[in-house]
């Protein structure tokens, strides 16, 4: 069960397009095991946005952690490797970035 608050410090950014051919399974697959599994580990999803214009991925997802060092070992964890190798599967144009904490939207 995540916390009832966090302090974060960083910001794990997924941006990616989904596969048309997919989408039933992508949303199966990131609701009832990517999130929450990633919430076991100490991420929390923080904001999933739709981007409807420009030459942009059409997804970004927001996760959130309080210490870097944590997010860090969870990226070589054999567990996120299997969540993300599942996650592109149903993805285009696929890209991880770890950035600082900011309220706003981040790229």
């Amino acid at each position: 069960m995540p916390p009832t608050s966090i302090i974060p410090t960083c910001k794990v950014l997924l941006s990616y397009d989904i596969r048309p051919e997919l989408v039933d399974r992508y949303y199966h697959y990131v609701m009832k095991e990517f999130v929450p599994e990633l919430e076991a580990m100490g991420l929390y999803m923080f904001r999933v946005w739709h981007v409807a214009y420009g030459p942009y991925p059409v997804r970004q997802v927001e996760f959130i952690a309080e210490d870097l060092e944590d997010v860090q070992d969870i990226f070589l964890s054999e567990r996120w490797k299997r969540l993300e190798d599942q996650l592109k599967t149903f993805t285009l144009h696929y890209e991880r970035k770890l950035v600082r904490f900011r309220a706003g939207f981040q790229f």
